[in-house]
């Protein structure tokens, strides 16, 4: 039995949630294309019969303008210790930039190998990739290297085989079938809030976050209010739509979702609220989850 921590750390939008989806086979985070999707720590379990590797998601190391950019920081670079592997992943179709030479000057403190991830390896050639690996490969000294895609499953089993070199436990820290130890209040709130990433214009996301209140289960339906917060009014009347149209659809998609997820029927109540400043806010912040780490 082979078993160990894996962190998964990199810029926002270099696909750090798609590939743990992947690698876990199971939807656990949510995805977007716009940066910061991930916001708290996730976590997502492989199994095997003689294998288990619990990775960390983490959120995307960027410049922090606010208190709450800040803790995600810190949530990313506590994550780099004591773990017996880091992922550092890239994003194959952008160029190296400063934000990735941050992020490996502070990998530099980390006793745990670290192995480059070039990630989305389906949007370039072959010449690309080489000279990716090259300029990576002069700024730190990578364990390994495993170029794939994690949207379209490629070379997923080659990053299982490389990993599993650096598992040192021999316990299994989770049941078999357990594939997140994030708590179902916790997932639902990240598919209601990935529906307002995909039908919300570009700027409105940073000010959004979600909060389930209410999940009462019965026999044949669950009943779930989540709390939709926002910082400003503006954005609150962006998010319900004309006549409550956007609001309407992002239930309904938000209800399918949460359906597969619970496998039963929903009754999903959505309550959107102002909450001025809520990104700088200790307690509340604390309340969604945002713990400061030391």
């Amino acid at each position: 039995m082979r078993s160990g921590f894996v962190s998964l750390i990199g810029r926002p939008n270099v696909g750090k949630s798609t590939l743990l989806n992947t690698l876990i086979q199971k939807k656990i985070a949510i995805t977007s294309n716009k940066v910061q999707t991930t916001r708290n720590i996730i976590q997502g379990v492989y199994n095997e019969k003689d294998t288990q590797i619990v990775f960390v998601d983490t959120p995307g190391i960027h410049r922090a303008d606010s208190k709450l950019g800040k803790i995600l920081n810190k949530q990313s670079f506590s994550l780099i210790r004591d773990v017996d592997a880091v992922l550092f992943i890239v994003d194959a179709s952008t160029s190296l930039g400063s934000g990735d030479k941050f992020i490996l000057e502070s990998l530099k403190a980390s006793n745990a190998p670290v192995i480059l991830v070039i990630n989305k390896i389906d949007k370039i050639r072959d010449e690309q990739l080489l000279l990716t690996i090259e300029a990576y490969k002069d700024l730190f000294a990578f364990s390994d290297v495993v170029p794939v895609s994690g949207l379209k499953k490629d070379n997923i089993d080659v990053l299982i085989k490389v990993i599993k070199k650096y598992l040192k436990d021999d316990v299994r820290y989770f049941d078999e079938g357990t594939i997140t130890s994030n708590s179902v209040y916790f997932m639902v709130s990240e598919l209601v809030r990935e529906k307002l990433l995909e039908l919300t214009i570009e700027e409105v996301p940073h000010s959004i976050t979600c909060l389930t209140t209410h999940f009462e289960e019965k026999e044949n339906i669950v009943n779930i209010s989540v709390d939709i917060i926002v910082d400003r009014d503006s954005i609150k009347k962006i998010v319900i739509g004309k006549k409550g149209a956007r609001l309407k659809e992002v239930g309904i998609l938000a209800r399918q979702d949460i359906e597969e997820m619970l496998n039963k029927k929903v009754y999903l109540e959505l309550y959107v609220k102002t909450i001025k400043k809520w990104r700088e806010k200790d307690k509340l912040l604390h309340e969604l989850g945002f713990n400061d780490f030391e």
